[in-house]
């Protein structure tokens, strides 16, 4: 009796673990479609965001900045505005869409607090997205309420029409990181980059910064003084009587410059280290030659809208490569972490 009472209670302690183990790998296999399906949304809302960026950059090539009037954020004084005219609607879905991108990316920064744990990488990433994303939405609204749009060519839409765009790079960086730490959840990040390396990733990425900001204020240029010939649009650069904008479009050839030798440098880096950065290392080589090509043509042709929108996608593909590519050579892989 007392043998058949002690095999009992074992197969039923045995029974008991085993169902708390086939528990706890149904609750981690859930926790990983979790994490995957949250890495999922965190590239498309990065990719959204790059739509978001392209349409608004359609929105400045054909001076349809003006399209709602001085109002914001309702559209000439209607929440809906009823209207066919070509400006309007085209303004009118710039706003639309990047209302969507503050429901998408809050929604990001509320999944990745819950499902991440404390001192994790991709929270803070998240959080800065969220804040850059108010602040893009705070200069778009004084872009509008100080009438800095359509054929406007004041100094002060300059200043505000670079730091938008400075403040639209690191938005989409902060997007960019939050997504690939998400998806290496097995594998955290630790900085390990030298004091130079740091330093020489640091410049690099703001030439690259500055070379998309003076690129904005060259096409701006572009859009309110078209040139009828390439020698007249050298003339005009050059020229001490030339509006500023077009003055300044001769800035950005030069600091294009500087971003490429950083960009090379990158290329040369993680030549050395192709297990981390074997996949990103072709795509940044093919961008960049894309890129180069795209910005020869947007000066020989005059920069026609369809080239100033394609210059500035494969700008937007390049700088996200580039912020992957500098995150490879700041962090080292890590033992997972225990939770």
């Amino acid at each position: 009796m007392k043998r058949i009472i002690q095999t009992a209670t074992g197969a039923a302690l045995q029974a008991i673990g085993g169902s708390v183990a086939n528990q706890d790998t149904a609750l981690a296999s859930a926790s990983k479609r979790g994490r995957v399906s949250l890495s999922r949304f965190a590239w498309f809302t990065l990719a959204y965001n790059i739509a978001v960026v392209f349409w608004g950059a359609y929105v400045r090539a054909t001076g349809s900045g003006a399209g709602c009037g001085s109002h914001w954020p309702l559209c000439n004084g209607e929440f809906l505005p009823m209207t066919s005219q070509t400006q309007t609607l085209i303004e009118f879905t710039h706003r639309a869409t990047s209302g969507l991108s503050l429901v998408l990316v809050a929604t990001l920064l509320i999944w990745a607090w819950r499902r991440t744990a404390r001192g994790e990488w991709s929270r803070y990433s998240a959080a800065a997205a969220a804040i850059l994303l108010f602040n893009e939405a705070l200069l778009g609204a004084m872009l509008v309420v100080f009438e800095h749009v359509g054929m406007d060519r004041s100094a002060s839409r300059a200043v505000f029409l670079s730091l938008h765009f400075g403040n639209t790079l690191l938005l989409v960086a902060a997007l960019t990181l939050t997504a690939k730490w998400l998806s290496n959840s097995a594998r955290p990040f630790g900085p390990s980059a030298k004091g130079l390396e740091r330093v020489l990733i640091a410049i690099g990425l703001f030439c690259v910064m500055a070379t998309g900001m003076t690129g904005s204020l060259a096409a701006l240029g572009d859009t309110i003084f078209p040139s009828a010939t390439l020698k007249d649009a050298l003339v005009q650069d050059f020229s001490s009587n030339s509006h500023v904008l077009l003055r300044l479009r001769t800035f950005h050839p030069v600091v294009a410059v500087v971003a490429v030798l950083y960009v090379l440098w990158m290329v040369r880096m993680l030549s050395k280290n192709r297990e981390e950065s074997s996949g990103i290392l072709p795509f940044l080589t093919g961008t960049l030659l894309a890129q180069a090509a795209l910005g020869i043509l947007n000066v020989l042709l005059l920069a026609p809208v369809w080239l100033q929108l394609s210059h500035l996608l494969a700008a937007e593909i390049l700088w996200i490569l580039l912020v992957l590519a500098s995150a490879n050579l700041l962090g080292i892989s890590r033992s997972p972490i225990s939770r």
